[in-house]
């Protein structure tokens, strides 16, 4: 997610830096290069030597090192970055930055830098809420720095409330989210996500083995890089990612008129969802016991959602997804045209690290130019930024997508 990223930590002094440690150990695992900058209050609750162990290299502390422990420390650190995280950022460092005052490491550094800056807010609710704190997050917003919103909880000043450091994944996603191109910006995309559940009796149901990860990592994607993100989500088990609107369904029909009621406002429209083609006639009103026995499930045909759109659209980018057993790329690319779609992500069920469950997928994009992409094995987030990239290319060859 942040492979051969360089990030600048800003530790400052608040309870809530005894969670920089795990921080740092997460934008490391992210792919990361972090260096460390802390005030001198919050070396007062976790130590230098912590942080340095975890991010491997110096922990940058004083403002007025000897040369031969620093290289003009705040310079250096603007230089290096490709980002600056200050995490927590106590009201009194907010309203230092906001002010421009540069009195400590911390905050020379960053007024010596132009790079995309997230400030993580952190303190009690009553400091928050302050209209002097709210004012200098407002300007702080103003000047271009992303302020993320505070987590809602228990607070270590025993009161529950507004306050709380964001969670660490929000904080690394928001990370990735800034650094970023923004290339998406102005596209209104929908995507579908997860599998549908076709019920038989108040207990039971068909489904199938679909997660909903790439559907969501897709939609994360799209977010990150500047789109306004409708996602339509069958049932999963996955934490929502911060898009504009989520929108959950459980059945295919369901499904289907959340899609039609939406789909004519979207640029670009993602069917990752893994709709059933198939649901039960009769639904029965009470459990179905054994001992009376099943004899057989009648069945009739869901609607076919791609091919609707894709004999209605006439602008924008239709994308779907085929994953099969056997015949892969041909049964992707006859798919592909009967369903009038621009581009179709193709996967095996038989590949290992691809299909339903897994974090990686092995995918070939298809075309309706004729190119096709086949990918090595990688994350379900990167192959979500691969099928965007093709996107973003089809549509500049289309032209300026406009709604359908």
């Amino acid at each position: 997610m942040l492979e051969n990223k360089k990030i600048v930590l800003g530790i400052t002094g608040g309870i809530a830096a005894y969670k920089a440690a795990e921080l740092t150990r997460a934008l490391i695992k992210a792919g990361a290069e972090v260096r460390v900058v802390m005030t001198k209050s919050a070396m007062q609750f976790i130590t230098p030597l912590t942080l340095q162990t975890l991010s491997q290299g110096q922990v940058y502390t004083e403002m007025f090192a000897s040369t031969d422990q620093y290289d003009m420390a705040h310079i250096a650190l603007a230089d290096f970055a490709d980002a600056f995280v200050v995490a927590p950022a106590t009201g009194n460092v907010i309203g230092k930055i906001a002010s421009g005052i540069a009195d400590d490491l911390l905050t020379t550094a960053i007024m010596a830098q132009n790079k995309p800056t997230l400030i993580c807010p952190a303190m009690n609710d009553k400091m928050l809420a302050n209209p002097v704190v709210q004012d200098n997050i407002r300007k702080l917003r103003q000047f271009g720095y992303t302020v993320m919103e505070s987590g809602v909880g228990e607070l270590a000043c025993k009161t529950s409330g507004s306050g709380r450091l964001p969670e660490i994944p929000e904080i690394v996603e928001a990370v990735a989210s800034i650094l970023t191109p923004k290339d998406f910006a102005g596209e209104r995309v929908l995507i579908t996500a997860g599998p549908t559940e076709e019920p038989l009796d108040p207990v039971r149901f068909i489904t199938n083995l679909s997660s909903g990860k790439m559907g969501y990592a897709l939609a994360l994607a799209a977010h990150q890089r500047g789109a306004q993100v409708t996602l339509i989500s069958g049932p999963t088990k996955l934490s929502p990612p911060p898009v504009k609107e989520i929108i959950f369904v459980r059945t295919a029909l369901e499904m289907y008129h959340a899609v039609m009621d939406h789909y004519s406002k979207a640029t670009v429209i993602i069917k990752a969802a893994a709709v059933a083609d198939y649901r039960p006639i009769s639904l029965a009103s009470e459990k179905i016991k054994k001992d009376k026995g099943l004899t057989g499930i009648e069945l009739t045909r869901n609607p076919d959602i791609i091919a609707e759109i894709g004999a209605k659209k006439k602008k924008g980018i239709l994308v779907g997804f085929a994953m099969e057993t056997q015949d892969l790329l041909a049964n992707a690319r006859q798919k592909l045209l009967k369903k009038n779609m621009d581009m179709i992500v193709a996967n095996s069920l038989r590949e290992a690290g691809a299909g339903f469950q897994t974090d990686t997928n092995i995918i070939t994009i298809i075309d309706r130019n004729g190119k096709t992409v086949a990918l090595d094995k990688m994350t379900k987030r990167n192959a979500a930024h691969r099928i965007l990239d093709h996107i973003r290319t089809l549509s500049k060859k289309k032209g300026p997508s406009k709604k359908q």
